[in-house]
């Protein structure tokens, strides 16, 4: 099992993905084990619409970005190999830095944080959660 010494270098590098969109986003969380940026945008719940996250964890750690979620076409974007570091709908996992799959996360978070800027699809993204197709 990896030393969890190895993982913060982990957690470093994919936090360093997040980071140029805080300036748009509100921080939600800035701790030595997760980081979590919140759109500007208020939900049906009243809760902001989060866009993505790092938290680091016992056993690996965990890339999180809501616009492969609410976006199902950006799956089909996704390489074999960082398919296969899925797990659910919007979470990554990694145990140590893989630069071709970082390089990866970085262009996949660049076009989420677009969709999640253009206000034609968070209005779209109202109605699917209106309509109770996600939380």
């Amino acid at each position: 099992m990896p030393d969890k010494n190895d993982f913060t270098e982990v957690f470093r590098r994919l936090k360093a993905i997040l980071q140029p969109y805080a300036k748009d986003m509100d921080v939600a969380q800035d701790t030595p084990n997760g980081y979590l940026l919140n759109t500007r945008h208020i939900m049906k719940n009243k809760q902001p619409l989060s866009f993505g996250g790092v938290r680091l964890g016992k056993n690996y750690v965990s890339f999180y970005l809501m616009s492969v979620y609410v976006s199902p076409q950006e799956m089909k974007k996704l390489s074999s190999e960082l398919k296969k570091r899925m797990q659910g709908k919007s979470c990554f996992n990694f145990k140590s830095v893989d630069e071709l799959l970082f390089r990866e996360l970085a262009k996949l978070t660049k076009a989420g944080a677009a969709k999640f800027g253009d206000e034609k699809f968070i209005e779209d993204l109202r109605k699917l959660q209106a309509r109770g197709a996600t939380q």
